[in-house]
Order: C-alpha cells, then structure tokens, then sequence
C-alpha cells in the first residue's frame, strides 16, 4: 500500500537547473534510502516530502491526497520528519522533548494523559536514554540528544518516518541500534525514509535506494539494483571495491593510482 508518493517532483535547490522528475511510492514495510554527496539536495527533498518546502514542479501526495491540501496537524498524527540540525529554543527536560510527540493529537490547552507519558517513557527506554527523563536538554551530547530526537518521533507513533541522517553524532553501536529501529517500524507495517551518508548502512538495513546526483540526475529502485560500484563511483566520484560480508555487500573506497 502506497502512504506517500512523489509525482514527476522536481525540488527547488536555488542556481541549478531543473533535475530528473521522481515518481517515487513509498510503501508499508518499505526502507528507503536516499544517498547522495553533500549538495545534491537530500535535506531538500526530505523538506519537500514532509511539505516543508515548495517543489519547483510536481506534487507529493499523502495517501492519495495532495500534501498542500491536509491540514498540518492531520499530516503530523501522520509523519514523523527527524531533523539533521535541531535548535534547544526553549529550555526543557529530556521527558519534556520526547512528550513534543504527542502534540499532534492534543487539543489546545489540553496536557497529556498517562498513556501519553507511557508512550514516551517506552520511546526513551528504546533508545536507551532510560534515567535522563529530568536532565535538561542542553546538558545532553551530540549523541543522546540525537536518540531524543528519534525517541520522540517514537513517541509521534507515525506511520511514516522521514530522517534525516539520523545516525549523526552516533557512535557504532547506536548507529545499529537506530537503524534496527528504522528496520522494525517497517516491519510493522509503517513506512520509513532515511537520508544516508554511510553506503554500507544502507545496503545492511535499506530495501529500495534513491541516487541523488549534484547535477540534478536520480535514479531509484531495488536496492540490489541500485548498489553496484558503478552507479556508487558515479554518485561520489571515488574508486570503491565491493565484497560480501555475510550475505550482505560492503563497499570500500580504494585509493587512485
């Protein structure tokens, strides 16, 4: 079943032509994973598909419906969008954050009920930030303030995630953890997109690949279709070898000359 789809979607990155238009369908128990060099407008996309920036042509439809139509907070009890970059505007509790979850389903000046408390205290015991419910955010590392942030989408119980690097500031082992994560809400029937610098975490947790080119070309599909040395030098302009690790292709950059 199709949650969210792209049609003949052109995104608006400012000086560079118009790029490949993708018609892109992401599914229930779908990973997708977006892969491209810095500038080929990754953060863009996802941007776009959360219906946080403008296409420079073409539609992203939500359930069949286009995204500009719906009102936001349908959207929001929805997708999920876990951010590269996150600003502490106000000063909050690591508890407090994740509860920014259930906002979506709040009416104003109602607060949130026992369950909801439930659903981000469960959210933060899977990203194993269990005993930090009272720290105050600005006391968190780069890592633990990244797992809050995927704790509270957890906390969203959205049917479709967007991420956006969401294994920045992560050492190895959360890293697994977070894409494990990812590889569960699919398996559960939700829809997940991540965007990716890593090649070989995504040919582990990642089905479906988008290529994102600077010069605007994409191409997307399968990702046993998608990850071959050929499309990957393309993409990021380095000489790679390719293995096999346990069933699962590795890919390492090799020096030229």
């Amino acid at each position: 079943m199709v949650k969210l789809a792209t049609r003949q979607l052109v995104i608006d990155i400012p000086a560079r032509a118009d790029g490949v238009p993708i018609d892109l369908d992401l599914c229930a128990g779908q990973v997708w994973g977006v892969l491209g060099p810095n500038g080929a407008g990754k953060t863009t996309l996802l941007h776009t598909l959360a219906g946080l920036r403008e296409p420079r042509r073409g539609e992203v439809l939500l359930d069949g419906k286009p995204l500009p139509s719906l009102r936001r907070r349908s959207v929001a009890r929805q997708l999920a969008v876990i951010f590269q970059d996150r600003q502490d505007s106000f000063p909050s509790t690591v508890l407090e954050t994740a509860m920014i979850g259930r906002h979506p389903f709040l009416a104003p000046w109602d607060i949130e009920t026992a369950e909801d408390v439930e659903l981000a205290r469960n959210a933060l015991h899977r990203l194993q930030l269990d005993g930090l419910d009272n720290r105050q955010v600005s006391t968190l590392s780069g890592g633990e303030r990244q797992r809050l942030a995927v704790a509270t989408a957890l906390t969203q119980t959205p049917r479709i995630w967007l991420a956006d690097e969401p294994t920045n500031h992560l050492d190895l082992r959360y890293q697994v953890a977070v894409m494990g994560l990812m590889a569960e809400q699919a398996a559960a029937g939700r829809a997940v997109l991540v965007c990716l610098h890593d090649i070989n975490l995504a040919a582990r947790w990642c089905d479906h690949l988008l290529l994102l080119y600077p010069d605007g070309g994409a191409c997307w599909g399968e990702a046993g279709a998608m990850l071959v040395p050929e499309a990957l030098e393309r993409l990021y302009g380095q000489p790679l070898t390719a293995a096999q690790v346990n069933g699962t292709r590795v890919f390492v950059p090799r020096e030229v000359g």
